[in-house]
């Protein structure tokens, strides 16, 4: 005897009302707000990242300004010292105001930070008071 299984063109139909039904499932998740992939860190978060990367474990952000096509502009140096640094920072790329690429971070501030200003703050002495009452 000859067994008979599903043919070719029933195992096609199940499988495209399968893909059909996922694709409907997933527009309904979508349209409730839900999210798929990894979640976006925030331009901040993405500056310190990258600051980091550059300066060392210790380097923080002291400004941050928001430019144009999700660049931030800023200022950076590193922990317990009064040196900063200008950067702009965009999702795949940062470069410092003290890189070797100067005319190319003038060139990047110039079209994603126009107002920003590159040259470094005075640092300023920081007095901390404590009121205990």
């Amino acid at each position: 005897m000859a067994r008979r299984g599903i043919g070719t063109d029933q195992k096609i139909a199940v499988l495209g009302v399968a893909v059909l039904l996922l694709g409907a499932l997933s527009l309904v998740a979508l349209n409730q707000g839900a999210r798929f992939g990894p979640k976006q860190a925030t331009p901040a978060e993405r500056a310190l990242t990258q600051v980091r990367a550059q300066m060392g474990p210790t380097a923080e952000v002291r400004y941050l300004e928001n430019g144009k096509r999700r660049a931030v502009c800023g200022y950076a140096g590193v922990s317990g010292e009064r040196r900063a640094v200008a950067f702009v920072s965009r999702p795949n790329r940062i470069l410092m105001g003290d890189d070797p690429l100067g005319a190319e971070f003038a060139d990047m501030k110039a079209e994603f930070c126009p107002g920003f200003n590159a040259a470094a703050p005075a640092a300023k002495a920081s007095v901390t008071t404590s009121v205990q009452g």
